[in-house]
């Protein structure tokens, strides 16, 4: 007589008549699908996406910022900076320049020094030109350059020829 092994009973499940024990070996059944993989196309594509809308986040944080604000290379001069060459200036009257930037005071751009900051002023006192008053020589030419946003308050600097 062949000898039979009878599995252990587990009283938390029940065993039926028929139940076999796993012997580790997987059984022959239908074959499982296996899961459906991204294209190489698909891979590449996400990939450029997320860099694309990287860049665009980037670029609206701060190039789009500082278009909207109005880029004002000028906003952190201070006393002792040099401020490059500015668009036509001539007279008396007060003009709008583009291009204001600071640079080093011993390069050949370097044409205006700063020497005076006046914060918080309005559209007529820059106009004036009265905060500068205390930074600037007689018989020296000078020159004003502000940036106040029409009802709000900005800044003035007091410019002199870097000679």
């Amino acid at each position: 007589m062949p000898e039979q092994v009878v599995p252990p009973t587990n009283p938390s499940f029940p065993q039926s008549a028929g139940f076999q024990p796993s012997t580790g070996v997987p059984e022959a059944g239908p074959p499982t699908p296996e899961p459906a993989r991204k294209s190489g196309r698909k891979k590449v594509l996400g990939i450029v996406g997320a860099i694309v809308a990287f860049l665009v986040i980037a670029g609206l944080k701060f190039g789009l910022e500082a278009v909207l604000r109005g880029l004002d290379e000028t906003a952190e001069a201070k006393a002792g900076d040099c401020i490059g060459e500015l668009s036509t200036i001539s007279g008396d009257e007060m003009e709008a320049v583009d291009g204001g930037k600071v640079v080093d005071c011993a390069s050949a751009e370097a044409r205006y020094k700063v020497v005076g900051r006046a914060e918080d002023q309005t559209e007529a006192q820059a106009e004036s030109g009265e905060a500068c008053d205390q930074f600037l020589q007689e018989n020296k030419d000078y020159y004003i350059l502000s940036n106040v946003t029409p009802g709000k308050t900005g800044y003035v600097l007091c410019l002199t020829d870097n000679s």
